[in-house]
């Protein structure tokens, strides 16, 4: 065979296409071409739809184990949740029961004792709603303003309660709207009365831990974490048995002949939306008898005097 017409071309194995940098920037610059086109033009928008819709069924499979796990989980605690709020509500209505056979002892009780003592019924007083329209902007005292005035009959000193309990005390009226001193106001005073020892006392109010405490009381008083105090009624403001507050610490110290009693109001004082203006109790009560010279015509009380 003549050598002119030998294969010189090396065999596949051995034959070399471009260059390896050659084909990185080839594929580098088609890489950032198809990044580009793709933010721009969104040209691979549709083979990702088409590779998550043909996926989407491998994927709900695969969630199905966690799905279970997790629908196992919140059945159960649903299920522990409901039996501690059965047994809870149980509690509570065995306590409410009791507390409802007291009632009835104590109000026919009551009843017995007023008719020996020929005692006059409870005073009703007026009440009226009220919506609290903001806060004081003072940040030294505890006050809050209520949409009730003079117009609608609200006058200073009246009792401002909450579903809960006493919130404060009327302080200042304008023609439609009214200035209530909260109880936690470094001057506010309110009588109260221990329900389970029947003792009066003066609480005041405490701004520093909003709260109240019940001062003048001696070392040795009778008193103990968790009494609650009500309105005792003596004031001639506040009607009798109104909630106030609970004593949550008592401090005694040898060095004071007075004990540190610090309570917790149980009026929501901080989140009180609507509340009830209560007229005073002084101002439903009837005006005290004249005396028998005044009760006398006038020419009768001047010949009494002269005599």
């Amino acid at each position: 065979m003549p050598l002119g017409t030998l294969d010189r071309t090396p065999p596949p194995f051995f034959r070399q296409g471009p260059s390896a940098f050659t084909r990185l920037i080839v594929f580098s610059a088609l890489a950032l071409f198809l990044m580009v086109a793709d933010r721009r033009l969104s040209v691979t928008e549709p083979l990702r739809a088409v590779i998550a819709t043909a996926l989407h069924p491998v994927q709900q499979v695969l969630l199905m184990p966690v799905q279970a796990i997790s629908a196992a989980g919140q059945y159960l605690q649903g299920l522990a949740a409901a039996r501690a709020a059965e047994a809870q509500a149980r509690r509570q209505l065995a306590d409410q029961a009791v507390r409802l056979s007291r009632l009835d002892l104590l109000e026919q009780e009551n009843a017995r004792l007023r008719e020996l003592l020929q005692l006059r019924s409870t005073v009703s007083t007026r009440t009226l709603t009220a919506e609290v329209l903001y806060d004081r902007p003072d940040p030294y005292t505890r006050k809050v303003v209520i949409d009730r005035g003079l117009t609608q009959g609200v006058v200073p000193g009246s009792p401002v309660i909450d579903p809960t309990g006493v919130i404060g005390q009327v302080t200042r009226v304008y023609p439609l709207t009214s200035e209530v001193t909260l109880l936690v106001d470094k001057d506010a005073v309110i009588p109260v009365l221990n329900t389970r020892t029947q003792v009066r006392g003066l609480a005041y109010g405490d701004p520093q831990r909003a709260g109240l405490e019940l001062r003048f009381m001696p070392t040795n008083a009778d008193v103990r974490e968790g009494d609650t105090l009500a309105t005792s009624g003596v004031d001639g403001v506040y009607p009798a048995g109104l909630p106030v507050a609970v004593v949550s610490r008592v401090e005694r110290r040898a060095d004071s002949a007075f004990a540190r009693i610090l309570l917790e109001p149980v009026g929501q004082l901080d989140s009180a939306r609507h509340v009830l203006v209560l007229e005073p109790v002084g101002h439903a009560l009837p005006p005290p008898p004249e005396p028998a010279s005044e009760a006398l015509p006038r020419s009768q009380r001047r010949s009494a005097n002269g005599r």
